[in-house]
Formats: C-alpha cells, structure tokens, sequence
C-alpha cells in the first residue's frame, strides 16, 4: 500500500475542494496520483507540495492556464515569470484604487451638491430595495431641486423622511417605478396613478412631498423642470404623471401647469 492522504485529506490540507483538486488534475496541473490496493488515490509530499504550489499561484491572480508552464519552467524563467504576474497585480491594484477614488468622489460630491440629509434618505432608499435607476434618478431631481427651490429643499427631504416610514407609500413609489417599463396605454398606468393621488389626499402629511418644492416664482418652470427631468425616455411616466396631477387638481391641490405662471 502506497504511503499517503486521500484527495479529501490532500484539498484539506491544503485549503481547497475536493471539484478544485479535481479540476487542477483535468487542466493538467497536478499529475493524478495512481490508486493503491484499496483503491484510494494517496497524495503524497510531492503532489502535495506542487498542490500547495499551485494554489499559492492561483490565489495571488496568476491564470491557471499560466500556472503549469510557470512551474515547469526553470529558475531563471520561473523568477521571470513572477516578476511579471506582480506587475500585472499592481496595475490591477492602481486600477481598483482608481475606482474606489471615484467612488469617494462621487460620494463627496454627492454631500457637497445635496447635503447629508439628502445623501442619508438616497441610502435610506437603497436599503428599502428602490432600484438603483430610481434612487439615481431621484438624486438627479435633488440636484436640480436644491438649485431652483433652496428654499424648499429642506422642507421637502423632511416630508419624505417621514413619507418612507409608511409601508403603503412606499409600495406605491416602488410600483411606479416599475411602471415606468410599462406601455403608455396601459391601464394599469391610469389606475396606478389615480391610487397614489388617493394616498396623497387622504395623508396630507405625505402630500406635502408633491407641495414643497412649488417654487414662489416661475412655479411652472420650475416645477416641470424638476418633477419631469426624466420623463423624455418613460413615456409611461409621463402619462401617469399627467393622470395624477389632474387628479389631484381636481381635489383642489394646486399643482403648477407648464403653460402656467
């Protein structure tokens, strides 16, 4: 019986799975040790030692299809060959940290355009599973709401504070995202829209979030510019928007009209 570990106690012994062992045999990595009399594969310390080798490879970024001729080789190019799989991981590292700046600046910028509160209720958001596309667009509407109606921001990030608290609003705000995909004509558009015009009337804590950002000057430039920033690629939207605003005008809510003053 040949001295030795099974495949088992081998992938143990040297932190990996049994399928990667496997899977280094079948690319040819590793030379699969022949079965003993029991009928088990024994590893032994030269297979375990290039398995030790191979995974130390593999874990440092070296493709696989790199590592056999990388240990084949001799000293000379071995050293070589490492040399350069280390060059290639500190342009990797310099690329990631790259990213991870823009990002930084991204999120700096994001406090220095809307604030903390804004930037708190964005992640707020997020963590309610809002899309990502609804919580960039909402973040493209702050923008352009802090710079047309200062005023009004504050006001506004606070009545949608505490809209989010509902469970109910929240469902709503979700499902007209998603209607944002569906055909203008759809009637589920039209319902949609009628039943958030009906949460609205009967919170008017929540109405509030529609209301604060109504300019005192050039209402309906402003208000349209805001309310209406993306809605040049969901028609559906559009449509919906225009269900619910007269909606609510028909309550005797004052909602700006863009051919209005």
């Amino acid at each position: 019986m040949r001295n030795g570990v099974t495949i088992g106690q081998a992938s143990a012994f040297v932190g990996v799975t049994v399928k990667t062992v496997r899977h280094y045999h079948k690319l040819g990595l590793i030379e699969e040790p022949e079965r003993d009399s029991s009928g088990f594969r024994r590893y032994g310390s030269a297979e375990l030692s290039r398995l030790v080798q191979v995974r130390t490879l593999a874990a440092a970024g070296v493709p696989l299809a790199e590592i056999g001729p990388m240990l084949d080789a001799d000293a000379a190019s071995f050293a070589a060959a490492l040399a350069d799989v280390g060059r290639q991981l500190t342009e990797r590292i310099e690329d990631l940290t790259a990213r991870r700046d823009t990002l930084d600046r991204l999120a700096d910028g994001d406090r220095a355009l809307l604030g903390d509160h804004a930037v708190a209720l964005l992640e707020r958001m997020t963590g309610l599973g809002f899309p990502a596309d609804e919580v960039a667009t909402a973040r493209e509407g702050w923008v352009l709401a802090k710079a047309l109606v200062p005023d009004g921001f504050d006001d506004y990030l606070t009545h949608l504070e505490h809209a989010l608290d509902d469970p109910h609003y929240v469902a709503l705000i979700k499902r007209a995202a998603e209607a944002a995909t569906w055909e203008p004509d759809d009637p589920r558009v039209a319902e949609l829209a009628t039943a958030m015009a009906e949460h609205y009337l009967a919170n008017p804590a929540h109405l509030k979030v529609v209301t604060a950002l109504q300019a005192r000057t050039e209402a309906a430039t402003r208000y349209t510019l805001i309310a209406r920033h993306g809605e040049e690629q969901t028609p559906a939207t559009t449509r919906g928007a225009a269900v619910f605003e007269t909606r609510l005008r028909a309550a005797g809510i004052h909602i700006p009209r863009p051919n209005s003053r």
